[in-house]
């Protein structure tokens, strides 16, 4: 996965604020299992990494040297948490150090004992005790827009297996702070989404020039217009190219 963007944000300290009593975890929109669909099966075998290298080889020969180069695929979906949680730490990640950024999501995360919150479970927070974990103001803002469409059903968590990428993808960015690459990681390392290409990715631009010796960082057209070729298999496509940043030339 992309290297996040690092950033100076300080962390806040806990405010001296008595911590809220979470009532007991309830039934949520949020709590549905990832079914297998057309756009949504889980690479979790080495039979399915199999099928996905030998179609990459197979309709794109030069791109069998970045396979060979980067070894062993080890593409797979966080499946652990909900989907509303995996969608919260993302926002909390933005713009932010790793250690920074993980710092602030256990503290989050403490509030609701180790867990992640629900959406009624965010809303039910008071503002203080929020910006006490060291929540900027615009990031409890996107949190709050997130978890108030969830509530609403205009982002159906619980339905995602039934929705295709691209009216998922739509749907996502209709929240504060969820752009279109936010959304591309949550269907790729969340739902194991197989055919994604982020193409407006830097890792992804650089390692298609690398891969293939272009003079030129290729643009997000160019990327589309390249991994046309890839499907169904684009996210597989992708992991390697990140990977492949990796490796010593």
């Amino acid at each position: 996965m992309p290297a996040r963007k690092k950033g100076t944000a300080k962390i806040a300290k806990t405010a001296k604020t008595a911590k809220p009593r979470i009532a007991k975890r309830a039934k949520t929109v949020d709590t549905a299992p990832i079914a297998k669909t057309a756009t949504s099966a889980t690479p979790k075998t080495a039979y399915s990494h199999r099928k996905a290298l030998a179609h990459l080889r197979r309709v794109d020969p030069k791109f069998g040297a970045v396979i060979d180069a980067v070894g062993a695929c080890r593409y797979a979906a966080r499946e652990e948490g909900t989907h509303f949680g995996a969608l919260v730490r993302s926002i909390v990640y933005q713009q932010l150090s790793g250690k920074a950024a993980g710092t602030i999501h256990a503290r989050l995360r403490a509030l609701y004992e180790d867990r992640d919150p629900t959406p009624a479970e965010i809303l039910a927070t008071p503002e203080p005790v929020l910006r006490g974990v060291g929540l900027s103001r615009q990031k409890l803002s996107y949190l709050m827009d997130l978890a108030a469409r969830v509530e609403r059903g205009d982002l159906p968590l619980d339905n995602v297996h039934e929705l295709a990428d691209e009216p998922l993808t739509n749907a996502l960015v209709e929240v504060k702070g969820i752009g279109r690459w936010t959304a591309q990681m949550f269907l790729m390392f969340r739902l194991g989404r197989t055919d994604v290409l982020p193409d407006l990715d830097l890792g992804i631009q650089k390692g298609l020039q690398r891969a293939y010796g272009l003079r030129k960082k290729p643009t997000p057209k160019d990327v589309l217009r390249h991994g046309e070729k890839w499907a169904p298999y684009r996210t597989i496509a992708s992991w390697y190219l990140w990977r492949l940043l990796d490796v010593e030339p």
